[in-house]
């Protein structure tokens, strides 16, 4: 791996926090993603589940877990399944884990190859009471195929339908919500290499510059110091395309005058930064545009302070929606009567400001966590307000990442540049 060892005891505590909250008799079960075919021989590039990944850390394809604390025989209560490797896999696809390396990265001690899994896993059905199966539940996620998951899943409940069956996921939901001071160690190895990312850009952008040369800079940044590569789909969206919030193509050449957004981090041991900088393509923002970037500054530092365990992440949304009106009447976008009229479902500063500013961060960018429920301490969120003006062709977003404690929020971004004279500054340098 890319990435340094990470240790053990990380998810060792994981495995001890999920079990404690299984019902007695218990097994549970967690599979790696498949890899996908993308055409003829060749697939797209291969990611651990998330899940599995917390659970035991190991970073490789054909991976299972089972928990099983009542399990009749200790050696059964956590068994992990890893690829059996060959003189074959080791001339295509290079090395694989052994059964001490996997001993070691997961801190599991009966580590079992996976051509036998199915055997294992069918003798201790016949020892457990409820089955705890996992797949991928967010409110977010719209499933456009059959996951892993949901196959593995569906045998199962065939091949055992008198079982009780219980969701995973909850629980994942909730302990993965709050990051131990070992996940946030990892958030930070990925927010720093994001820092040094966006100082490179700051220092090799100009007019002229193709949205994709910086894309191109920030990626060998991204990768020369030990990143997995881009923590999403990078956003490099200059002039009008950085009123387009999800714009991808990275196609266009950035224009003097212009102001360019990048929404762009690095993943570094599957732990993800989420970065956004909105900087001027000549290195001096005109007097409108620090005028714009002023007021997403001031509403993205009150929401910030707002992110303290008992808030709710629902409520901090909508608390963000009331400062961007604010705003948005000083800058004369909206006026204070049609805040009067409007319809309360769809709000005037809706028209320049439609997205959400905080959501939760970690092995996915949009993490796992109910933003109805009161924050713990431990969650990280991000905070992101924006306008986005397009009759002026013009977006500014601003983006850190915020560690809720119980008592002052933590900007685990807060030495990355962000005030409009530290860029210019910056982008003015020799």
């Amino acid at each position: 791996m890319r990435y340094d060892n990470i240790n053990a005891e990380l998810f060792k505590l994981n495995r001890k926090n999920f079990t404690k909250q299984m019902k007695k008799n218990s097994l549970a079960v967690f599979i790696s993603n498949d890899v996908v075919t993308r055409s003829a021989d060749s697939s797209y590039n291969w990611r651990q589940n998330p899940d599995l990944f917390y659970l035991t850390g190991i970073d490789q394809e054909e991976t299972f877990l089972i928990l099983f604390p009542d399990a009749p025989e200790a050696k059964h209560r956590e068994v992990l399944f890893t690829r059996k490797t060959n003189d074959y896999l080791m001339w295509w696809e290079g090395k694989k884990h052994s059964v001490e390396s996997a001993q070691r990265t997961s801190g599991i001690e009966n580590v079992i190859w996976s051509d036998q899994f199915d055997s294992i896993f069918n003798m201790l059905m016949h020892y457990a009471e409820n089955v705890y199966l996992n797949t991928n539940e967010h409110d977010r996620s719209i499933s456009m195929g059959e996951a892993s998951e949901v196959k593995f899943a569906r045998k199962v409940i065939n091949d055992f339908p008198l079982h009780k069956y219980e969701r995973a996921a909850p629980i994942m939901h909730q302990l993965r919500a709050a990051k131990s001071n070992y996940e946030v160690a990892l958030l930070n190895c990925a927010i720093d290499i994001t820092k040094k990312g966006f100082i490179r850009v700051l220092k090799s952008i100009k007019p002229g510059i193709w949205e994709f040369e910086i894309e191109a800079e920030l990626t060998h940044e991204y990768v020369t110091n030990r990143a997995t590569g881009h923590a999403y789909t990078p956003i490099i969206a200059s002039g009008e395309n950085a009123c387009i919030l999800h714009y991808i193509s990275n196609d266009m050449q950035c224009k003097d005058g212009e102001l360019v957004l990048m929404d762009a981090a690095a993943e570094y041991a599957n732990y993800n930064a989420d970065l956004t900088r909105t900087v001027p393509v000549n290195g001096r923002f005109t007097k409108r545009q620090k005028d714009v970037y002023n007021s997403v500054l001031r509403v993205h530092r009150e929401l910030k302070d707002m992110m303290k365990a008992g808030a709710i992440l629902n409520e901090l949304n909508l608390e963000a929606g009331k400062l961007m009106e604010s705003e948005l009447i000083k800058l004369k976008l909206i006026t204070k009567d049609e805040v009067k009229k409007q319809d309360k479902a769809s709000p005037a500063y809706k028209k320049y400001y439609p997205h959400g500013a905080a959501h939760f961060l970690g092995l996915d960018v949009h993490d796992l966590g109910n933003r109805f429920e009161k924050l713990k301490s431990g969650a990280v969120l991000t905070c992101e307000p924006g306008i986005y003006i397009r009759e002026e062709k013009l977006g500014i977003r601003i983006e850190n990442n915020i560690l809720v404690t119980n008592g002052k929020p933590v900007d685990l971004m807060a030495n990355i540049p962000i005030e409009v004279e530290e860029i210019e500054d910056i982008m003015n340098s020799k």
